[in-house]
């Protein structure tokens, strides 16, 4: 099991990262190595891998339009009020800062589905105010990475609603019958495990301040911003994206017909569409480029057969163990996770895998469901590939202050991997 492909390959794309090599080039060469100890020919590893890249174009896509969308509301002046807002309400208060940071982030996964466009717009107005409170940007990232990842765990809505639905589908598929309304009764307890890690980044791990070079200084407006008209306009926008997503499964289509609405009623001037999608570019054309070379390795490790060879030699090792299995099950789903760095591309491929494995052990549905959903999340935060985290560091560090792996990838690698393994095994045995 130690030439397993899986495990070289994802160690050697940890180790390229950690040397602060291209998240990019790692995942390209890690496709390699992979493809090259499964005895393929270079040639067909990279037609897999290229062919595997067009499985996350929609992702890609949406990125894009709602990394135009952010721009647009940059463009109308609503994020600068926005800021502004915040910074009047906080009053020196990191803590509320810190609050308000975590629900702008759950939102963006549930009630205006923008996912992570809101972090390159939102963020760094306010790094000059976060110096000044001398908050921890590690602690940011943590609190921005939950926003992004306990909702569509714990809530069935927006991205919620297609992490619970695509279990739901799955191991239905696979013979155990559940709704996609069954899913988040069980799942909440994962997202409260998370909870308590946040608290345990905020008031423990990152409670001390923090002193950073004052490269950007916070200046507080003379005049307070006002909400006009096009914020009006822009706010119905986003509202409008989020309506079209929950009504199509279409989240590209949603953030188009929200463009159509800034444009269509002059939100923003039409002569500007040129500007704003090369600025969407810019700020989300790199991450969506990271998914598209994701899906790509995950085409070339799913062909590598090595995730089925890695649980059926460990089968027999845990017998009807139920610790045991878990364990497995859970180090299989962190491995393939932070490989391939997206946990819904990840729930198809666990649930054919696992799903004879908990029957094996007799698994109520219950349990099922959280094993599922815990060991498709697992490696979402922490993983290089990740938009959890490359997000964040998309945000914090505008002034280079901020490192991706050691500053964003292992604190949230820590403290939500720790809260779902240790919260799986709970409600495991509870649910049993």
């Amino acid at each position: 099991m130690e030439f397993n492909p899986i495990i070289i390959s994802i160690i050697a794309l940890c180790v390229l990262c950690l040397l602060r090599i291209n998240v990019l080039f790692s995942l390209m060469i890690s496709s390699i190595i992979a493809g090259m100890l499964s005895k393929m020919p270079v040639s067909d590893i990279m037609d897999l891998f290229i062919s595997g890249m067009g499985q996350n174009s929609e992702t890609a896509l949406s990125y894009i339009l709602l990394g135009t969308l952010a721009a647009a509301m940059t463009h109308t002046g609503f994020t600068e009020v926005f800021a502004y807002k915040i910074s009047n309400l906080i009053k020196n208060n990191r803590y509320l800062l810190i609050g308000i940071i975590v629900l702008v982030s759950i939102c963006s996964q549930n009630i205006i589905p923008v996912h992570i466009a809101f972090i390159p717009i939102l963020i760094p107005p306010l790094i000059g105010l976060m110096n000044e409170l001398k908050i921890d940007r590690r602690l940011m990232a943590c609190s921005i990475a939950f926003g992004l990842k306990a909702p569509y765990i714990a809530i069935p809505a927006g991205f919620g609603l297609i992490f619970q639905g695509l279990v739901a589908d799955n191991l239905t598929k696979n013979g155990v019958q559940v709704l996609k309304n069954d899913v988040w009764h069980y799942s909440i307890y994962l997202g409260l495990g998370m909870f308590i890690a946040l608290l345990i980044a905020i008031f423990i791990t990152y409670s001390k301040p923090r002193e950073y070079k004052n490269t950007i200084e916070y200046k507080k407006p003379e005049k307070a911003p006002q909400f006009n008209k096009s914020h009006y306009i822009t706010l119905f926008g986003a509202l409008v994206t989020l309506l079209v997503q929950l009504l199509t499964g279409s989240l590209p289509l949603g953030a188009l017909i929200g463009l159509g609405v800034i444009f269509g009623f002059r939100a923003v001037s039409h002569k500007k569409m040129d500007t704003l999608l090369n600025e969407g570019v810019g700020l989300m054309g790199y991450i969506a480029f990271v998914m598209l070379v994701c899906g790509g390795y995950a085409g070339v490790l799913k062909q590598t057969g090595g995730i089925e060879s890695l649980v059926s030699s460990v089968m027999p090792c845990v017998g009807h163990s139920v610790f045991l299995s878990v364990t497995v099950m859970l180090l299989i789903g962190l491995l393939i996770t932070v490989g391939i760095g997206s946990s819904f591309g990840t729930i198809p491929i666990l649930v054919v895998l696992f799903v004879p494995f908990c029957q094996n052990i007799g698994l109520s549905t219950p349990s099922i469901i959280t094993l599922i959903c815990a060991s498709a999340a697992l490696g979402d935060a922490g993983s290089p590939a990740s938009d959890t985290t490359l997000g964040p560091t998309a945000g914090l560090n505008v002034d280079g202050q901020h490192n991706h792996i050691t500053d964003t990838c292992i604190p949230t690698f820590i403290h939500y991997n720790t809260a779902l393994i240790i919260t799986t095994y709970i409600m495991v045995y509870i649910f049993k």
